[in-house]
């Protein structure tokens, strides 16, 4: 639907006085333009195919980080993220073509007390911040249930799900996961990349799988009707909470082990399980994680090279997009976020970029994917389920 959005000029937490109610920073004013765009390039007809698709279909981003950063990066960790207010690019998230964006929290909100972050006082916080942010303006609603979705795309608005990316903030709490649904949580990660409580997360060196604590938190997450992701998880922990859970999991954002063989992709056996049990698996282009060696430079059509591979594997159902991109330097995130950390950087035998070209940003990527997919030949049935109809399935199933 996403082609006029009532944007009204609202900035993130501008019912606030900065500098008197909470410390400001200089953030980035460029929206989606602070990478050089790289449109893939249709004919007269398929450019109105485009626009035609974009009106009509429910768009879904399985999962990405709306947000802006600051001028200074150097702020980033140290500064920005202790204020706790992740502020959405709402000008740029008005030209996009999402009707509803699984926003994970992970941005300027949850390592306001702690220094590695996502500590059960900082979610809560995030959360609440957040959502007093999303209540002061009109353009954004805050989505709780499949019918938010339907309403967002029929009043050209957009719904946010609000998302935990793992599930370390509850510890050994079951009862945490009714707080956070509560609260408007309606999709929590099992791990990421760190082992916790519930399972093991994919950078361990060794291949653990689902606790017995694990399992009781997919059990309640099936009763409280919060959708399980397992990107992050290591195979085991993948494959054992697709077994355990009596709902379907998705994967948000991965890519194929097959394709690239590098620890935050998933084997076949992952992917087939997943689609197996009715859930979905969306395609991720994070800075150096979806690379092909059909493209070794990290872009759109390595991205595509995955969801092609995938989709071949599992089925044209069981497949869509988490993007998992933002407004910002992404690449330069993750550097940041590794040295302030003290983790090193997981390097993978590709060539380094700057940006993912084409698919760099929220806005970027809803249309390019679309164009991708009018290019390659894509019917019209085809492209409404990859783009969001898959995803509305799994929510009907999961969400009810």
């Amino acid at each position: 639907m996403g082609l006029i959005k009532p944007y009204n000029g609202y900035k993130g937490y501008s019912y606030l006085t900065p500098g008197e109610d909470y410390h400001a920073f200089e953030l980035l004013d460029i929206g989606d333009g602070l990478f050089p765009q790289h449109p893939i390039p249709l004919d007269v007809q398929q450019e109105e195919r485009a626009l035609r698709l974009a009106e009509e279909l429910i768009f879904i981003s399985l999962h990405d980080h709306p947000n802006v950063r600051p001028k200074d990066m150097f702020q980033y960790y140290r500064a920005y993220c202790k204020e706790g207010r992740g502020v959405y690019d709402y000008e740029a998230l008005s030209r996009s073509y999402w009707d509803c964006i699984f926003d994970n929290m992970l941005d300027g909100g949850c390592n306001m007390h702690s220094k590695c972050g996502w500590k059960w006082t900082e979610v809560i916080e995030d959360i609440g911040k957040r959502s007093c942010d999303i209540m002061h303006q009109d353009m954004v609603i805050r989505c709780e249930k499949v019918d938010d979705i339907y309403r967002a795309h029929r009043e050209h608005k957009m719904a946010m799900v609000l998302v935990i990316e793992g599930a370390g903030p509850i510890e050994n709490e079951l009862d945490r996961i009714e707080i956070l649904y509560g609260l408007g949580v309606r999709q929590m990660g099992i791990t990421y990349s760190e082992s916790n409580y519930l399972g093991t997360g994919c950078k361990e060196p060794y291949e653990g799988g689902l606790t017995v604590f694990g399992r009781k938190a997919v059990e309640r997450m099936n009763k409280v009707g919060m959708l399980i992701d397992v990107s992050h998880s290591s195979d085991q922990t993948m494959l054992d909470t697709i077994e355990c859970s009596t709902k379907p999991v998705i994967i948000s954002h991965v890519g194929a082990k097959s394709v690239w063989n590098a620890k935050r992709m998933a084997s076949d056996d992952v992917l087939r399980a997943c689609a197996d049990k009715g859930g979905i698996i969306g395609i991720e282009a994070a800075p150096h994680t979806t690379i092909s060696k059909a493209h070794p430079v990290h872009n759109i059509y390595s991205v595509m090279d995955h969801f092609e591979y995938v989709k071949n594997l599992v089925g044209i159902d069981h497949v869509s997009f988490g993007p998992d991109v933002t407004y910002a330097d992404h690449c330069a995130v993750h550097k940041i976020i590794s040295r302030e950390l003290g983790i090193a950087e997981t390097h993978i035998d590709c060539q380094e970029v700057p940006y993912v070209a084409g698919i760099e940003n929220p806005t970027e990527a809803s249309h390019n994917i679309l164009r991708y997919l009018i290019k390659a030949g894509y019917s019209d049935k085809d492209i409404e389920k990859v783009m969001g109809g898959n995803t509305l399935r799994v929510l009907k199933e999961v969400w009810a």
